[in-house]
Protein backbone atom coordinates (compact mmCIF):
# COMPACT_ATOMS: atom_id res chain seq x y z
CA UNK A 1 0.00 0.00 0.00
CA UNK A 2 0.92 3.94 -0.99
CA UNK A 3 1.79 6.45 1.65
CA UNK A 4 -1.38 8.45 2.73
CA UNK A 5 -1.68 12.13 1.31
CA UNK A 6 0.47 14.63 3.98
CA UNK A 7 2.89 11.34 4.45
CA UNK A 8 6.53 12.24 3.89
CA UNK A 9 9.62 10.28 2.16
CA UNK A 10 12.04 8.80 4.68
CA UNK A 11 14.69 11.73 5.44
CA UNK A 12 16.96 9.39 3.02
CA UNK A 13 15.05 9.93 0.30
CA UNK A 14 14.40 13.57 0.91
CA UNK A 15 18.28 14.59 0.74
CA UNK A 16 19.06 12.68 -2.15
CA UNK A 17 15.99 14.66 -4.12
CA UNK A 18 17.25 18.13 -2.40
CA UNK A 19 21.15 17.19 -3.88
CA UNK A 20 19.57 16.21 -7.10
CA UNK A 21 17.54 19.20 -7.76
CA UNK A 22 20.19 21.49 -6.32
CA UNK A 23 23.15 20.36 -8.46
CA UNK A 24 20.49 20.41 -11.54
CA UNK A 25 19.85 24.00 -10.92
CA UNK A 26 24.10 25.16 -10.11
CA UNK A 27 23.53 26.36 -6.62
CA UNK A 28 26.12 25.63 -4.27
CA UNK A 29 24.72 24.29 -0.06
CA UNK A 30 25.17 28.14 0.74
CA UNK A 31 23.33 29.47 -1.55
CA UNK A 32 20.62 27.21 -0.98
CA UNK A 33 20.26 27.42 2.57
CA UNK A 34 20.63 31.36 3.34
CA UNK A 35 19.57 33.55 4.93
CA UNK A 36 17.65 31.17 7.27
CA UNK A 37 19.91 28.14 7.23
CA UNK A 38 23.84 27.29 7.48
CA UNK A 39 25.46 25.32 4.61
CA UNK A 40 26.20 23.25 7.66
CA UNK A 41 22.41 22.07 7.72
CA UNK A 42 22.10 21.80 4.03
CA UNK A 43 25.22 19.56 3.87
CA UNK A 44 23.75 17.52 6.98
CA UNK A 45 19.71 17.06 5.75
CA UNK A 46 21.46 15.99 2.08
CA UNK A 47 23.25 13.14 3.93
CA UNK A 48 19.61 11.97 5.27
CA UNK A 49 20.67 12.65 8.93
CA UNK A 50 18.39 15.16 10.28
CA UNK A 51 14.30 15.03 9.72
CA UNK A 52 13.94 18.66 8.37
CA UNK A 53 10.85 20.84 9.76
CA UNK A 54 8.08 21.82 7.06
CA UNK A 55 10.02 25.78 7.57
CA UNK A 56 12.98 24.34 6.19
CA UNK A 57 11.35 22.29 3.54
CA UNK A 58 9.19 25.14 2.83
CA UNK A 59 12.12 27.67 2.27
CA UNK A 60 14.29 24.88 0.76
CA UNK A 61 11.21 24.37 -1.99
CA UNK A 62 11.06 28.13 -2.53
CA UNK A 63 15.16 28.63 -3.36
CA UNK A 64 14.85 25.33 -5.45
CA UNK A 65 11.40 26.65 -7.55
CA UNK A 66 9.66 23.19 -6.87
CA UNK A 67 6.19 22.94 -4.65
CA UNK A 68 6.25 21.73 -0.86
CA UNK A 69 4.51 18.64 -1.76
CA UNK A 70 6.97 17.68 -4.27
CA UNK A 71 9.83 18.20 -2.31
CA UNK A 72 8.36 16.17 0.80
CA UNK A 73 6.68 13.17 -1.44
CA UNK A 74 8.12 13.52 -4.69
CA UNK A 75 5.20 13.76 -6.62
CA UNK A 76 4.01 17.09 -8.18
CA UNK A 77 0.70 18.70 -6.60
CA UNK A 78 0.24 19.09 -10.40
CA UNK A 79 0.12 15.20 -10.79
CA UNK A 80 -2.04 14.98 -7.90
CA UNK A 81 -5.16 17.54 -9.13
CA UNK A 82 -4.92 15.78 -12.42
CA UNK A 83 -5.63 12.28 -11.56
CA UNK A 84 -8.64 13.72 -9.65
CA UNK A 85 -9.87 15.52 -12.38
CA UNK A 86 -9.74 11.74 -14.50
CA UNK A 87 -11.28 10.18 -11.29
CA UNK A 88 -14.13 12.64 -11.73
CA UNK A 89 -14.69 12.16 -15.10
CA UNK A 90 -14.54 8.18 -15.16
CA UNK A 91 -17.43 8.48 -12.35
CA UNK A 92 -19.09 10.79 -14.85
CA UNK A 93 -18.51 7.89 -17.53
CA UNK A 94 -20.24 5.74 -14.86
CA UNK A 95 -23.26 7.80 -14.13
CA UNK A 96 -24.17 7.71 -17.66
CA UNK A 97 -24.37 4.49 -17.95
CA UNK A 98 -20.95 3.05 -19.83
CA UNK A 99 -20.03 0.97 -16.91
CA UNK A 100 -17.18 -1.19 -18.79
CA UNK A 101 -15.69 2.13 -20.09
CA UNK A 102 -15.58 3.40 -16.37
CA UNK A 103 -14.18 0.37 -15.18
CA UNK A 104 -11.02 0.35 -17.78
CA UNK A 105 -10.48 4.26 -17.01
CA UNK A 106 -10.55 3.09 -12.93
CA UNK A 107 -8.38 0.70 -13.52
CA UNK A 108 -5.97 2.64 -15.31
CA UNK A 109 -5.89 5.18 -12.86
CA UNK A 110 -5.41 2.83 -9.99
CA UNK A 111 -2.06 1.67 -11.52
CA UNK A 112 -0.74 5.56 -11.17
CA UNK A 113 -2.30 5.91 -8.03
CA UNK A 114 -0.36 3.00 -6.97
CA UNK A 115 3.09 3.80 -8.71
CA UNK A 116 2.60 7.34 -6.98
CA UNK A 117 1.62 6.11 -3.43
CA UNK A 118 -1.41 8.11 -3.57
CA UNK A 119 -3.31 6.40 -0.80
CA UNK A 120 -6.36 8.26 -1.00
CA UNK A 121 -6.78 8.36 -5.37
CA UNK A 122 -6.26 4.79 -5.05
CA UNK A 123 -9.15 4.39 -2.14
CA UNK A 124 -11.12 6.53 -4.93
CA UNK A 125 -10.58 4.58 -7.64
CA UNK A 126 -10.61 1.16 -5.86
CA UNK A 127 -14.62 2.52 -5.11
CA UNK A 128 -15.50 2.77 -8.59
CA UNK A 129 -14.22 -0.43 -9.78
CA UNK A 130 -16.61 -1.64 -7.26
CA UNK A 131 -19.39 0.39 -8.41
CA UNK A 132 -18.92 -0.67 -12.01
CA UNK A 133 -18.72 -4.30 -10.40
CA UNK A 134 -22.06 -3.66 -9.07
CA UNK A 135 -23.83 -2.45 -12.14
CA UNK A 136 -22.12 -5.30 -14.34
CA UNK A 137 -23.55 -7.82 -11.75
CA UNK A 138 -19.67 -8.91 -11.09
CA UNK A 139 -20.69 -9.19 -7.57
CA UNK A 140 -17.19 -11.06 -6.62
CA UNK A 141 -15.13 -8.69 -8.25
CA UNK A 142 -17.10 -5.50 -6.34
CA UNK A 143 -16.96 -6.89 -2.74
CA UNK A 144 -12.92 -7.50 -3.62
CA UNK A 145 -12.68 -3.87 -4.82
CA UNK A 146 -14.89 -2.41 -2.10
CA UNK A 147 -12.59 -4.77 0.67
CA UNK A 148 -9.25 -3.35 -0.97
CA UNK A 149 -10.63 0.29 -0.46
CA UNK A 150 -11.52 -0.43 3.01
CA UNK A 151 -8.11 -1.82 3.43
CA UNK A 152 -6.54 1.98 1.76
CA UNK A 153 -8.28 3.50 4.03
CA UNK A 154 -7.65 1.65 7.62
CA UNK A 155 -6.09 4.57 9.09
CA UNK A 156 -8.95 7.25 7.98
CA UNK A 157 -11.73 7.92 10.73
CA UNK A 158 -14.75 5.34 10.15
CA UNK A 159 -16.72 8.15 8.04
CA UNK A 160 -14.15 8.00 5.29
CA UNK A 161 -14.33 4.41 5.14
CA UNK A 162 -18.71 4.66 4.82
CA UNK A 163 -18.86 4.16 1.19
CA UNK A 164 -16.66 1.29 0.91
CA UNK A 165 -18.70 -0.49 4.02
CA UNK A 166 -21.96 0.60 1.92
CA UNK A 167 -20.62 -0.76 -1.38
CA UNK A 168 -19.37 -4.35 0.12
CA UNK A 169 -22.42 -4.20 1.89
CA UNK A 170 -24.75 -4.09 -1.11
CA UNK A 171 -23.05 -6.87 -2.71
CA UNK A 172 -23.40 -9.26 -0.35
CA UNK A 173 -27.16 -8.30 -0.35
CA UNK A 174 -27.07 -8.27 -4.12
CA UNK A 175 -26.02 -11.71 -3.40
CA UNK A 176 -28.68 -12.78 -1.55
CA UNK A 177 -26.97 -12.73 2.09
CA UNK A 178 -29.33 -10.39 3.33
CA UNK A 179 -28.45 -11.11 7.36
CA UNK A 180 -24.81 -10.32 6.68
CA UNK A 181 -25.48 -6.88 5.00
CA UNK A 182 -27.62 -5.90 7.49
CA UNK A 183 -25.02 -6.97 9.82
CA UNK A 184 -22.05 -4.49 8.24
CA UNK A 185 -24.60 -1.53 7.98
CA UNK A 186 -26.49 -1.89 11.43
CA UNK A 187 -22.72 -2.44 13.10
CA UNK A 188 -21.39 0.73 11.16
CA UNK A 189 -24.56 2.74 12.15
CA UNK A 190 -24.51 1.65 15.50
CA UNK A 191 -20.41 2.65 15.97
CA UNK A 192 -21.30 6.14 14.09
CA UNK A 193 -24.03 6.65 16.47
CA UNK A 194 -22.54 5.80 19.68
CA UNK A 195 -19.21 7.47 18.81
CA UNK A 196 -20.32 10.49 18.31
CA UNK A 197 -19.70 10.33 14.46
CA UNK A 198 -22.97 12.34 13.60
CA UNK A 199 -21.66 13.12 10.26
CA UNK A 200 -24.78 13.78 7.81
CA UNK A 201 -23.52 12.40 4.45
CA UNK A 202 -21.84 9.11 6.19
CA UNK A 203 -25.63 8.40 8.06
CA UNK A 204 -27.31 8.93 5.11
CA UNK A 205 -25.47 6.29 2.86
CA UNK A 206 -26.19 3.91 5.80
CA UNK A 207 -29.74 4.49 6.19
CA UNK A 208 -30.78 4.50 2.74
CA UNK A 209 -29.17 1.31 1.94
CA UNK A 210 -30.39 -0.76 5.39
CA UNK A 211 -33.83 -0.31 3.51
CA UNK A 212 -33.62 -2.91 1.48
CA UNK A 213 -32.51 -5.65 3.34
CA UNK A 214 -34.79 -5.02 6.00
CA UNK A 215 -37.77 -5.20 3.90
CA UNK A 216 -36.89 -8.46 1.85
CA UNK A 217 -36.21 -9.94 5.74
CA UNK A 218 -39.83 -9.16 6.72
CA UNK A 219 -38.39 -6.07 9.47
CA UNK A 220 -41.06 -3.36 7.98
CA UNK A 221 -40.83 -1.34 11.61
CA UNK A 222 -37.01 -0.91 11.28
CA UNK A 223 -37.25 -0.08 7.69
CA UNK A 224 -39.87 2.75 8.19
CA UNK A 225 -37.61 4.05 11.29
CA UNK A 226 -34.24 4.04 8.72
CA UNK A 227 -36.85 5.70 6.48
CA UNK A 228 -37.90 8.42 9.35
CA UNK A 229 -33.84 8.89 10.14
CA UNK A 230 -33.00 9.28 6.62
CA UNK A 231 -35.66 11.98 5.16
CA UNK A 232 -34.77 13.63 8.82
CA UNK A 233 -31.14 13.71 7.62
CA UNK A 234 -31.21 14.52 4.21
CA UNK A 235 -31.66 18.38 4.84
CA UNK A 236 -28.05 18.42 5.99
CA UNK A 237 -26.60 16.65 2.87
CA UNK A 238 -24.92 18.76 0.14
CA UNK A 239 -24.81 15.98 -2.40
CA UNK A 240 -27.89 15.58 -4.48
CA UNK A 241 -27.29 12.07 -5.93
CA UNK A 242 -27.27 10.85 -2.09
CA UNK A 243 -30.46 12.49 -1.38
CA UNK A 244 -32.15 10.88 -4.86
CA UNK A 245 -31.09 7.76 -3.52
CA UNK A 246 -32.67 7.94 0.17
CA UNK A 247 -35.99 9.19 -1.52
CA UNK A 248 -35.76 6.14 -3.92
CA UNK A 249 -35.12 3.72 -0.99
CA UNK A 250 -37.52 5.92 1.50
CA UNK A 251 -40.62 4.47 -1.62
CA UNK A 252 -40.19 1.16 -0.41
CA UNK A 253 -41.38 1.68 3.35
CA UNK A 254 -44.46 3.95 1.82
CA UNK A 255 -45.28 1.44 -0.08
CA UNK A 256 -45.52 -1.25 2.25
CA UNK A 257 -47.77 1.42 4.91
CA UNK A 258 -50.36 1.32 1.29
CA UNK A 259 -49.04 5.34 1.15
CA UNK A 260 -48.77 4.84 -2.67
CA UNK A 261 -49.32 8.81 -3.05
CA UNK A 262 -46.58 9.69 -1.05
CA UNK A 263 -44.20 7.13 -2.35
CA UNK A 264 -44.71 7.99 -5.83
CA UNK A 265 -44.00 12.06 -4.91
CA UNK A 266 -40.56 10.45 -3.17
CA UNK A 267 -40.10 9.21 -6.58
CA UNK A 268 -40.71 11.92 -8.62
CA UNK A 269 -38.31 13.87 -6.62
CA UNK A 270 -35.53 11.18 -7.24
CA UNK A 271 -36.25 10.95 -10.72
CA UNK A 272 -35.70 14.82 -11.08
CA UNK A 273 -32.46 14.99 -9.29
CA UNK A 274 -31.11 12.29 -11.44
CA UNK A 275 -32.45 13.39 -14.53
CA UNK A 276 -30.20 17.09 -13.40
CA UNK A 277 -27.26 14.85 -12.52
CA UNK A 278 -27.57 12.87 -15.56
CA UNK A 279 -27.26 9.52 -13.67
CA UNK A 280 -28.63 6.92 -16.35
CA UNK A 281 -29.05 4.01 -14.15
CA UNK A 282 -30.07 5.36 -11.31
CA UNK A 283 -32.91 6.72 -13.40
CA UNK A 284 -34.02 4.08 -14.95
CA UNK A 285 -33.99 2.43 -11.49
CA UNK A 286 -36.81 4.98 -10.54
CA UNK A 287 -38.97 4.22 -13.57
CA UNK A 288 -38.31 0.39 -11.66
CA UNK A 289 -39.63 2.02 -8.81
CA UNK A 290 -42.45 3.77 -10.32
CA UNK A 291 -43.69 0.89 -12.23
CA UNK A 292 -43.76 -1.37 -8.65
CA UNK A 293 -45.86 1.64 -7.68
CA UNK A 294 -48.42 1.63 -10.59
CA UNK A 295 -48.37 -2.20 -10.03
CA UNK A 296 -49.59 -2.20 -6.56
CA UNK A 297 -52.10 0.66 -7.28
CA UNK A 298 -53.78 -2.02 -10.16
CA UNK A 299 -52.40 0.62 -12.80
CA UNK A 300 -51.37 -2.44 -14.60
CA UNK A 301 -50.97 -0.78 -18.34
CA UNK A 302 -48.87 2.20 -16.42
CA UNK A 303 -46.92 -0.35 -14.51
CA UNK A 304 -45.75 -2.37 -18.04
CA UNK A 305 -44.84 0.87 -19.78
CA UNK A 306 -42.65 2.07 -16.70
CA UNK A 307 -40.94 -1.54 -15.79
CA UNK A 308 -40.57 -1.67 -19.87
CA UNK A 309 -38.72 1.74 -20.03
CA UNK A 310 -36.52 0.73 -16.94
CA UNK A 311 -35.38 -2.50 -18.45
CA UNK A 312 -34.49 -1.10 -21.98
CA UNK A 313 -32.64 1.74 -20.07
CA UNK A 314 -30.66 -0.78 -18.11
CA UNK A 315 -29.81 -3.43 -21.03
CA UNK A 316 -28.50 -0.33 -23.09
CA UNK A 317 -25.83 0.36 -19.93
CA UNK A 318 -25.16 -3.49 -19.75
CA UNK A 319 -26.48 -3.49 -16.22
CA UNK A 320 -27.59 -7.12 -16.74
CA UNK A 321 -28.26 -7.78 -12.90
CA UNK A 322 -30.46 -4.98 -12.44
CA UNK A 323 -32.05 -6.28 -16.12
CA UNK A 324 -32.97 -9.13 -15.21
CA UNK A 325 -34.38 -7.94 -11.83
CA UNK A 326 -36.90 -5.73 -13.49
CA UNK A 327 -37.90 -8.39 -16.25
CA UNK A 328 -38.86 -10.43 -13.10
CA UNK A 329 -41.03 -7.39 -11.58
CA UNK A 330 -42.49 -6.81 -15.86
CA UNK A 331 -43.41 -10.51 -15.58
CA UNK A 332 -45.62 -10.24 -12.85
CA UNK A 333 -47.46 -7.35 -14.36
CA UNK A 334 -47.77 -9.26 -17.78
CA UNK A 335 -49.10 -12.32 -15.87
CA UNK A 336 -51.69 -10.55 -14.06
CA UNK A 337 -52.55 -8.68 -17.59
CA UNK A 338 -53.77 -12.00 -18.91
CA UNK A 339 -50.68 -12.85 -20.84
CA UNK A 340 -49.41 -15.34 -19.14
CA UNK A 341 -47.25 -16.94 -22.62
CA UNK A 342 -45.27 -13.29 -22.58
CA UNK A 343 -44.33 -13.84 -18.89
CA UNK A 344 -43.09 -16.99 -18.93
CA UNK A 345 -40.66 -16.33 -21.88
CA UNK A 346 -39.43 -13.67 -20.51
CA UNK A 347 -38.56 -15.46 -16.92
CA UNK A 348 -37.13 -17.83 -18.48
CA UNK A 349 -34.89 -15.81 -20.42
CA UNK A 350 -33.35 -14.04 -17.29
CA UNK A 351 -33.02 -16.99 -15.07
CA UNK A 352 -29.66 -17.80 -16.64
CA UNK A 353 -28.83 -14.25 -15.01
CA UNK A 354 -29.93 -14.92 -11.96
CA UNK A 355 -28.52 -17.63 -9.14
CA UNK A 356 -28.46 -18.12 -5.34
CA UNK A 357 -25.24 -16.07 -5.40
CA UNK A 358 -26.75 -13.24 -7.67
CA UNK A 359 -29.77 -11.89 -7.15
CA UNK A 360 -31.24 -14.93 -5.14
CA UNK A 361 -34.61 -12.81 -4.05
CA UNK A 362 -35.57 -12.26 -7.31
CA UNK A 363 -34.70 -15.65 -8.92
CA UNK A 364 -36.95 -16.97 -6.03
CA UNK A 365 -39.49 -14.62 -7.96
CA UNK A 366 -39.30 -15.84 -10.90
CA UNK A 367 -39.57 -19.36 -9.91
CA UNK A 368 -42.58 -18.40 -7.73
CA UNK A 369 -44.42 -17.17 -10.87
CA UNK A 370 -43.02 -19.86 -12.83
CA UNK A 371 -45.16 -22.15 -10.49
CA UNK A 372 -48.48 -20.28 -10.48
CA UNK A 373 -48.67 -20.03 -14.12
CA UNK A 374 -47.66 -23.78 -13.89
CA UNK A 375 -50.49 -24.28 -11.83
CA UNK A 376 -52.83 -21.90 -13.69
CA UNK A 377 -52.41 -24.57 -16.52
CA UNK A 378 -53.11 -27.65 -13.80
CA UNK A 379 -49.20 -28.82 -14.40
CA UNK A 380 -48.81 -29.29 -10.74
CA UNK A 381 -45.68 -31.43 -11.04
CA UNK A 382 -44.13 -28.13 -12.67
CA UNK A 383 -45.39 -25.75 -10.38
CA UNK A 384 -44.41 -27.85 -7.17
CA UNK A 385 -40.81 -28.23 -8.67
CA UNK A 386 -40.66 -24.29 -9.12
CA UNK A 387 -41.93 -23.64 -5.60
CA UNK A 388 -39.41 -25.63 -3.76
CA UNK A 389 -36.83 -24.08 -5.95
CA UNK A 390 -37.55 -20.73 -4.91
CA UNK A 391 -38.38 -21.61 -0.99
CA UNK A 392 -34.74 -22.82 -0.73
CA UNK A 393 -33.63 -19.71 -2.67
CA UNK A 394 -35.10 -17.63 -0.04
CA UNK A 395 -34.46 -19.71 3.40
CA UNK A 396 -30.96 -19.44 2.41
CA UNK A 397 -31.16 -15.53 1.63
CA UNK A 398 -33.43 -15.32 4.66
CA UNK A 399 -35.86 -13.30 3.07
CA UNK A 400 -38.83 -13.87 5.69
CA UNK A 401 -41.40 -11.51 3.75
CA UNK A 402 -41.72 -13.01 0.56
CA UNK A 403 -41.02 -17.05 2.08
CA UNK A 404 -44.79 -16.96 4.19
CA UNK A 405 -46.32 -16.12 1.12
CA UNK A 406 -44.30 -18.73 -0.69
CA UNK A 407 -45.01 -21.33 1.43
CA UNK A 408 -48.46 -20.96 1.66
CA UNK A 409 -48.78 -21.15 -2.15
CA UNK A 410 -46.74 -24.86 -2.05
CA UNK A 411 -48.97 -25.68 1.03
CA UNK A 412 -52.12 -24.99 -0.94
CA UNK A 413 -50.49 -26.84 -4.12
CA UNK A 414 -49.90 -29.60 -1.67
CA UNK A 415 -52.84 -29.68 0.71
CA UNK A 416 -55.25 -29.45 -3.23
CA UNK A 417 -53.30 -32.97 -4.49
CA UNK A 418 -54.03 -34.50 -1.39
CA UNK A 419 -50.78 -34.10 0.65
CA UNK A 420 -51.74 -32.93 4.38
CA UNK A 421 -49.06 -33.48 5.68
CA UNK A 422 -46.51 -31.96 3.79
CA UNK A 423 -48.97 -29.18 3.16
CA UNK A 424 -48.56 -28.70 7.04
CA UNK A 425 -44.77 -28.94 6.82
CA UNK A 426 -44.94 -26.02 4.45
CA UNK A 427 -46.92 -23.95 5.73
CA UNK A 428 -44.56 -24.33 9.26
CA UNK A 429 -42.05 -23.72 7.76
CA UNK A 430 -43.53 -20.38 6.31
CA UNK A 431 -44.37 -19.19 10.36
CA UNK A 432 -40.73 -20.14 11.90
CA UNK A 433 -39.00 -17.40 10.22
CA UNK A 434 -41.09 -14.90 11.87
CA UNK A 435 -39.80 -12.28 14.70
CA UNK A 436 -41.70 -9.77 16.56
CA UNK A 437 -42.22 -6.60 14.29
CA UNK A 438 -39.47 -4.26 13.85
CA UNK A 439 -36.65 -6.77 14.69
CA UNK A 440 -34.43 -8.87 13.14
CA UNK A 441 -32.54 -12.06 13.97
CA UNK A 442 -29.77 -9.93 14.72
CA UNK A 443 -30.28 -8.50 17.99
CA UNK A 444 -31.59 -4.95 19.05
CA UNK A 445 -31.60 -2.56 16.86
CA UNK A 446 -28.31 0.24 16.27
CA UNK A 447 -28.20 3.57 18.71
CA UNK A 448 -30.30 6.24 17.22
CA UNK A 449 -28.97 9.49 15.73
CA UNK A 450 -29.23 12.53 18.02
CA UNK A 451 -31.85 14.26 15.30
Amino acid sequence: MGRGVGERDEPEVIGRRVQRLRTERGLTQRQLAEPTYTPAYVSTLEAGRVRPSDEALKHIARRLGVDFEELATGRSARLVTDLRLRLTEARRVLATGQARDAAHQYARLLAEAEEHGLVEEEATALLGLGECGLETGDLETARRHFERAESCLANTPLTARVPALRGRAVSHYLAGELRYAVYLLESTLDELNRGGLHDPDALLILYASVIGPYMDMGAQARAAQAAEFALALAPQVQDPALVARMHRSVARTLLAEGRLAEADTSLAKAAELYRQLQLRTELANCHWMRGYVYAQNGQLEHAEAELRQAQQMLADRSATLYSSQVAVELADVLHRRGKSAQAAELLHGVLGDLSPERGAVHSAGAHRLLGIIAEDTRDTEAAEEHYVRALSLLERAGAAGDLADLCRLLGDLLRRTGRVEAALDAYRTGLAPRTAPGTTTLGPAPAQPPL
